[in-house]
């Protein structure tokens, strides 16, 4: 917990340096750069008049943190300031606030006090007249966004909502990272300051804000230190503790484990090649405050370190997951509470079996909540019957503990019927979702987000279990209420049109049509969502189904045998997403007489398969369908 020399929580107008609040340092010595007003000021004073929870978003470096202290210090400078340094310490600060008066609490890097032990509404509740000033990253805030949500349709956690609903309940302000005109103006009212003077001269590569905490300089000196000879133990240091905060890590590490978890990342540049330099000086480069800023790590011996948060953005890990040897050495170490939160990061990203591995960590470790989440990625990696009758228990558990209409057995029911469905019981999961459509339009209401989700869900498996004119009607209603609850471009939406499409396309007697309607929905989720997301690749195989559907093998081989290597990259090989995109390209192969060239496929997916799906599986049983039809055919020359 901040507090002042004397060990008192200090009130906001005793704060009197922004670094004291989170800020980082601004490049070269001296007092803090001059307050630069930014054009956002009015709106976060607006909605400081409105809200009692506010939070600043913003890429790193963007200047959030020194706007919200800015304003806070001249709105409420007789409000204690309480500030949590960990999640550890969050309890004691919710109660130190709630008691107070006049108080302030103050969340910066919001992301870091968020999972299990972090910040709950019931907390939020019991505030009183306290304010909350928050920060957060755009990257993670984007892991709450529509985008995130509708990714997880069939396999909500009850985590995720709850963060979700918490983010919600916030006034939002978005900072961008770039000046705006008038406020480059304002800053050449303070040229005389060299470190303003000289972010100003950086142009609009880069925000004022971003140059002052020497982000890019930072960054720089990261990607030297790999040189021979100059510091390329101290990169490897830093490359492991950026890995360890983007493997869902939301405490400092200590320096013994960075002192283990770097040496891959070292032997992987060369090893002894690149002339290391020892540990203890390492740790020296990667601490020392560069350009009197931020060090590359933050933190000390006993706390711990931090990777500065600028170097998460760094190019090329975008998509790209964490090494296996980071992973596995950093959930060696943890406790179950890291583990959740690196479970759920794991499990958004769509590495299941990192998912499993890290919540069932968190579920033996007495994690509240985790049981959930763990029943998903379990069904989401390949075992949908397992999770079935774990999802069972859970909703049995719920029902006799709150009732089997209340919000949170209601989930339970929703991710039971799921995975009885994707165990291949179409129709006993139609049923299921049928009356828990009824019963969460009550409970929640008709356009609440579950309700919804489970319409589709019942028109999904109806059309599964052979209705598909049934499955196109409940579709045609659900895409007006999609539409008119969150307009044309949600992902949500684009999800509904492509459902639709698919099964009215069974009834039509032009097929064409329905490729050009899946032609310009996938051209409209490319620009919207990009074409990496779920959604997208979905459209994807719906395009390449309906060729194989009309006849096209050859079209249906090459779109199968692509999105195969988009799934692979973006979801990993093991994913049952891209065992699918396998099996369908291997019988796209068997129709063109390619038997050959399909067997070898068909072997090498099997022997996947059975290392990853449970015995049983759907998958399982249509790659020994196609194989033995690939070998009855084998009499016959490939092309």
């Amino acid at each position: 917990m901040l507090r002042t020399p004397g060990g008192r929580i200090p009130l906001l107008r005793q704060v009197d340096r922004p670094e004291l609040a989170g800020a980082h340092p601004a490049e070269a010595p001296g007092a803090a750069p001059a307050y630069i007003e930014r054009d956002a000021e009015p709106g976060l004073r607006a909605a400081l008049e409105r809200a009692r929870f506010v939070l600043v978003v913003g890429e790193s470096t963007a200047g959030k943190t020194r706007l919200a202290y800015e304003v806070a210090r001249t709105r409420y400078p007789r409000h204690a300031f309480v500030r949590p340094l960990s999640r550890a310490a969050l309890p004691e600060a919710v109660r130190i606030a709630a008691r107070r008066r006049r108080a302030v609490l103050w969340l910066d890097d919001l992301e870091d006090h968020l999972g299990a032990g972090g910040l709950t509404a019931a907390q939020l509740a019991s505030l009183g007249t306290a304010v909350v000033i928050a920060t957060m990253r755009v990257q993670e805030y984007r892991r709450y966004d529509a985008r995130e949500e509708s990714r997880l349709t069939g396999s909500d956690r009850d985590a995720w909502r709850a963060q979700r609903d918490l983010l919600q309940q916030a006034a939002v302000l978005r900072l961008p990272r770039h000046w705006s005109e008038s406020e480059r103006r304002r800053a050449a009212a303070h040229q005389g300051d060299p470190r303003i003077g000289a972010a100003l001269r950086a142009g609009e590569r880069f925000g004022v804000a971003e140059v002052l905490a020497a982000g890019p300089e930072l960054l720089a000196s990261w990607e030297n230190g790999w040189a021979p000879g100059a510091n390329p133990r101290g990169a490897a240091v830093v490359a492991a503790a950026v890995d360890c905060r983007r493997a869902g890590l939301r405490r400092p590490v200590s320096r013994e484990w960075l002192r283990e978890l770097h040496a891959p990342y070292l032997a992987a540049r060369g090893g002894g090649d690149l002339q290391p330099e020892p540990f203890a000086e390492a740790m020296d480069w990667a601490c020392a405050a560069a350009y009197a800023t931020s060090g590359l790590l933050i933190g000390n011996y006993g706390a711990g370190f931090t990777a500065f948060d600028y170097l998460l953005n760094a190019p090329g890990h975008a998509g790209v997951p964490v090494p296996d040897h980071l992973w596995s050495g950093l959930l060696a170490r943890v406790g179950p509470a890291d583990a959740y939160d690196m479970g759920l990061v794991a499990h958004q990203d769509g590495r299941l079996a990192r998912a499993v591995e890290a919540l069932d960590l968190a579920r033996r470790g007495g994690v509240p909540g985790a049981e959930l989440p763990l029943a998903i990625a379990i069904g989401d990696s390949g075992k949908p019957r397992r999770a079935a009758a774990d999802l069972a228990g859970i909703a049995r558990r719920r029902t006799d503990r709150l009732g089997p209409r209340h919000p949170e057995t209601l989930t339970s029911r929703h991710q039971l019927a799921f995975f009885i469905g994707e165990s291949g019981a179409h129709r006993a999961a139609a049923t299921r979702f049928a009356a828990l459509v009824s019963d969460a339009g009550e409970v929640l209401g008709p356009d609440h987000p579950d309700t919804l989700a489970a319409r589709h869900q019942l028109a999904y498996f109806t059309g599964a279990a052979g209705d598909t004119g049934a499955a196109a009607r409940q579709l045609e209603a659900l895409l007006a209420d999609r539409l008119r609850v969150h307009g044309p471009g949600h992902p949500l939406v684009l999800a509904a049109r492509r459902s639709l499409i698919w099964f009215r396309s069974f009834a039509s007697d032009d097929p064409a049509a329905a490729d050009r309607e899946l032609a310009e929905l996938l051209a409209e989720a490319e620009e919207r969502i990009g074409p990496d997301d779920p959604h997208t690749l979905a459209i994807r195989g719906s395009r390449a189904a309906l060729a194989a559907r009309a006849g096209r093998a050859a079209e249906a081989a090459g779109a199968w045998a692509e999105l195969t290597a988009d799934r692979t990259r973006v979801l990993g090989a093991d994913h049952p997403h891209v065992i699918y995109a396998r099996l369908e390209w291997a019988r796209a192969l068997i129709a063109r007489g390619r038997t050959s060239e399909a067997g070898a496929l068909l072997n090498g997916v099997l022997a996947q398969a059975q290392s990853v799906l449970e015995p049983g599986h759907l998958h399982l049983r249509t790659a020994r369908e196609l194989l033995a039809e690939a070998c009855d055919r084998a009499g016959h020359e490939d092309p």
